[in-house]
């Protein structure tokens, strides 16, 4: 018969004697406890490293071949470990305060030696006890550094339970903490335990927070971030991510103005990320948390709406169209009348791609991104003017409906890289997706903005758009990016060269791969009825093509100096054996009549031409009847 499952079989050590193989009743209390006298002051302990106590909400978890130790009970030893790391001998003290640091991680112990007030105890020893000990660093300076050192361990240890409210404690074990952080240095546990309590300050409690940021400065934190002790950055950049999320939002942009004035980024840059060791988690999160604070400063500015009426905000918008076309009348030059003028910006805001074209300022007022998209255009305008004079002018220079709105474009390229980067939103307790990218440049949204609209622009190219294709467009540009940003290049230049391989095309490549090495694609009834229909599905592409030529369309035609000079259309016959084309003065409204186009081509020559490998010379002479030619399907299939 199978023992009860309640009973598990396991090892019990004792001082002095072999450990002995017992059965423990997970129900009842333990049997081994209750056969001794005053069985109330001894307590089970795990035997391994981490010495917990053995309770009623824990034995459960009590494994079969699990060691145990028979030990004073977490009441008793609390009692006594209170009593020692008040010794007037050095030595014992010490070693009272290591047993302490150990215990506290039980929370069991914890908060045994909380109900005799212990936190007091070690405050006041922070705060004056050790005073007594610093004159005699000099002779026993490893003393007192281990001794501060197990002490700070465990009032860390002990305050992580959340026993304790963080907000009773005085200015006083405030400022010694912080003077640790200046004074200990080159003493790592101490240091590293001074900077963990200021960064639970910070975040456990308002009061704390606002003594704690009086006390400690961003220069004094900075050369921690020097050193070559990751676990110490990762402190240091704890705390300052703790003091950046936990202050005001009038105090936030002057915080982050001192930041930028101490190079933080630059050095956490040089001396955290692209240091010659390995990023462990808990610095990749400590990294994530501050790129996420520092883009949450764009916050104000997406949310905030564009007003019609301030002039310094319409400035901006003539900021934008002076660059783009160097205009000759400025909008305080008195010259020519008022219509003129607003005839004149009407025409310029819609090659500049704006939605209302008479007042380009009713495009800002939708929020998310509000202001934030003006700001882009104008950093793009001013810090990369001629990849936006060429785009601006590219666009304003194609035909209506192939043209790729700048104003727009940058305004939707806005919002969702605010959404991709989740800007507005507090950073998640377990991420640590960092981007080393952002951390090579001051402005690297702006910069972030910049490559974007530059690839989206040659996106919407490459898929030959139209106005109807917006956001077909920008859900491709959205999957660039997030292809991109997965391979967690190491600059902005490594994320702009990742682009370059991620063409409209490639993206077609990876969809159709994805799709097929799913495992429903590539069951057999789906292949059997895929092989079934491809004959329609193709034919029914060769028609739609036809019917396309047929229609046929309007072409602007390249003089011998590449410029755009007159138009051409051409279409294909209902019979689709012979290719009508001509010139036109101007573009056509809907399509043009067979008998309005001059020319013929006869597509008899055309097959005659693919078909003889020797002719060669055609292509030198083809003139713009061969660029529609190219888009003609196989006749013969």
């Amino acid at each position: 018969m199978p023992p009860p499952a309640d009973i598990v079989k396991v090892a019990i050590e004792w001082p002095g004697a072999f450990p002995k193989l017992m059965e423990i009743d997970q129900v009842s209390a333990c049997a081994c406890v209750w056969s001794l006298a005053n069985h109330d002051q001894f307590a089970l302990q795990h035997a391994d490293s981490s010495n917990f106590y053995i309770t009623e909400k824990n034995r459960n978890e009590i494994k079969n071949g699990a060691i145990l130790r028979l030990t004073t009970s977490p009441a008793q030893n609390a009692q006594q470990l209170h009593e020692r790391i008040q010794s007037s001998s050095m030595d014992a003290k010490l070693e009272a305060l290591k047993d302490l640091a150990n215990y506290s991680r039980d929370v069991t112990f914890a908060q045994e030696f909380i109900n005799l007030d212990g936190i007091s105890l070690l405050t006041q020893m922070v705060e004056s006890g050790t005073e007594r000990y610093q004159k005699l660093q000099k002779i026993m300076k490893p003393c007192f550094g281990d001794m501060l050192s197990f002490t700070l361990t465990a009032f860390v240890e002990l305050m992580d339970h959340g026993i304790v409210s963080w907000d009773t404690f005085s200015v006083a074990f405030i400022k010694k903490i912080a003077s640790y952080v200046n004074k200990f240095a080159s003493d790592i546990s101490i240091l590293q335990r001074s900077l963990a309590i200021l960064e639970s300050m910070v975040l456990n409690s308002h009061d704390l927070y606002q003594k704690v940021a009086q006390e400690i400065t961003i220069g004094q934190l900075i050369p921690h971030l020097q050193g070559t002790d990751q676990e110490i950055q990762t402190y240091t950049i704890a705390v300052i991510n703790a003091l950046f999320l936990k202050a005001p939002d009038d105090k936030r942009q002057e915080m982050a103005n001192i930041l930028a004035q101490k190079q933080l980024r630059s050095i956490i840059l040089t001396h955290v990320i692209r240091a010659q060791r390995a990023i462990n988690n808990e610095m990749a999160h400590q990294l994530y948390v501050l790129q996420v604070l520092t883009f949450n400063l764009l916050e104000d500015r997406m949310m905030t709406k564009m007003d019609p009426q301030d002039q310094a905000q319409r400035d901006i918008i003539f900021e934008l169209r002076r660059i783009a076309f160097d205009a000759e009348s400025e909008p305080n030059n008195s010259s020519g009348s008022i219509e003129k003028r607003k005839s004149m910006y009407t025409r310029d805001y819609k090659k500049l791609g704006f939605i209302n074209h008479v007042n380009p300022a009713m495009d800002f007022t939708q929020t998310p991104p509000g202001m934030l998209a003006l700001d882009n255009m104008l950093y793009f305008a001013k810090h990369h003017q001629d990849a936006y004079i060429r785009i601006v002018l590219e666009n304003s220079s194609r035909e209506d409906k192939h043209e790729c709105p700048f104003g727009r474009s940058s305004i939707e390229l806005t919002k969702m890289l605010c959404e991709i980067l989740k800007v507005g939103e507090l950073p998640s307790e377990t991420c640590n997706d960092f981007h080393p990218m952002f951390f090579t440049h001051d402005r690297s949204f702006e910069e972030f903005f910049c490559i974007c609209i530059q690839l989206l622009n040659k996106t919407w190219k490459e898929m030959r758009a139209t106005s109807e294709d917006f956001n077909k467009v920008m859900q491709v540009v959205k999957e660039q990016i997030m292809r991109a940003l997965t391979t967690k290049p190491s600059s902005l230049d490594q994320f702009k060269s990742k682009l370059q391989n991620l063409s409209y095309t490639e993206i077609l490549k990876i969809r159709q791969s994805e799709r097929m090495n799913q495992e429903d694609f590539q069951s057999r009834p789906i292949l059997e009825l895929k092989e079934k229909i491809q004959p329609e599905i193709l034919e029914l592409i060769k028609q739609q093509r036809l019917n396309r030529l047929v229609e046929g369309t309007c072409f602007r035609k390249l003089n011998s100096r590449r410029r755009q000079d007159k138009f051409w259309y051409c279409r294909l016959s209902p019979n689709h054996k012979v290719l009508h084309y001509g010139d036109l003065e101007e573009s056509p409204q809907g399509e043009v009549p067979h008998d309005s186009l001059q020319d013929k081509y006869d597509l008899t020559l055309l097959t005659f031409m693919k078909e003889n490998k020797y002719v060669r010379n055609w292509r030198a002479e083809r003139s713009s009847i061969g660029h529609f030619v190219c888009s003609l399907p196989s006749l013969n299939n």
